[in-house]
């Protein structure tokens, strides 16, 4: 896997492990690890909060967008990017053709059982954390699946049986890619 193209994106909802099975997968893979949303945060000196906090969400939106632009021109690289991400087409489209698109699925249940003390991301700042969840999920669910080139479900299993599992599936789509 070297080249253009050769990237692999991991999308899905906050919760489902797009950053504690991207750094495991990367290091298993042999690719360079990027999440979106700590490099965001290294680069600004400010977390994803803050931003929201000044620059509103258009704000932060424009900077995901510029950076995965940027991480889309390297190779051999795995991104984890933002739940949001997969709303601005620019960014679809800059997946789409820098690398393989994964889908983590994952349920509001076991969102709201990995998310239960984390307090830090802005979308999540509700009253109901269950009804937002759930509006993110209808608007965003349907994008993802268009976009992926493989799904996984991100079930409760060990991090390194899901290691194993996204791995698995990466590998086999890269081959039927190869063949095609």
């Amino acid at each position: 896997m070297a080249g253009p193209g050769d990237n692999i994106f991991l999308i899905g909802p906050m919760g489902s492990g797009k950053t504690s099975l991207g750094r495991r997968v990367a290091r298993r893979l042999g690719l360079e690890f990027h999440d979106c949303d700590l490099e965001l945060e290294q680069r600004t000196g400010a977390s994803v909060n803050l931003i929201f906090d000044i620059e509103g969400e258009a704000g932060f939106r424009k900077r995901e967008a510029a950076l995965i632009k940027e991480l889309s021109a390297g190779s051999k690289r795995l991104i984890a990017t933002g739940g949001g991400a997969v709303l601005n087409p620019d960014n679809r489209a800059c997946m789409k053709s820098a690398g393989l698109v994964v889908y983590l699925r994952t349920s509001v249940d076991q969102q709201l059982r990995r998310l239960e003390r984390d307090r830090q991301r802005p979308l999540l700042q509700a009253e109901d954390r269950v009804e937002r969840l759930e509006k993110l999920g209808r608007e965003r669910n349907p994008i993802y699946e268009s976009m992926a080139d493989v799904i996984i479900n991100s079930e409760n299993r060990s991090l390194r049986r899901m290691t194993r599992k996204v791995c698995n599936a990466v590998e086999k789509a890269l081959e039927e890619r190869k063949a095609s």
